[in-house]
């Protein structure tokens, strides 16, 4: 359904290709599933955001994305770690207030996209992963 643009090794041999593709192919799966994209590595003082959008109910879902060649050490979701939730969080208030955007529900979540060496990739979606000051 979402095909290589990049050779597979060009790839996995490239963290920043890996990263940027990732996060596209991350996209168009979550507009597959009837998300809008309303932002794309929002960047500010306090922190990023990989992906912001709004879900089919009309929240707000901020999206860290982790893109893996395997998790043969540990699963890419635990990447995120104490830290990087304390800067979501921050940057995601930042958006909320240049945006105006404060009576909406919103969600935290992390997509996984696993790239071996061979197969197709994996994709995994966990919905709500930690609420601001958890």
């Amino acid at each position: 359904m979402f095909g290589l643009p990049i050779p597979r090794r060009r790839l996995l041999a490239d963290a920043k290709k890996l990263g940027r593709w990732g996060e596209n192919r991350c996209r168009r799966y979550l507009k597959s599933k009837g998300y809008r994209t309303i932002a794309r590595n929002f960047r500010c003082a306090l922190g990023e955001i990989d992906l912001i959008a709004a879900d089919g109910e009309g929240r707000i879902v901020f999206v860290e994305v982790k893109t893996r060649r395997n998790e043969d050490h540990a699963q890419a979701r635990l990447a995120v770690d104490h830290r990087k939730r304390t800067r979501m969080a921050r940057a995601a208030n930042h958006f909320i207030k240049t945006y105006n955007v404060r009576n909406k529900p919103l969600r935290f979540d992390v997509v996984t996209v696993i790239l071996n060496a061979k197969g197709p990739a994996t994709i995994r979606h966990y919905e709500n992963v930690f609420s601001p000051g958890r």
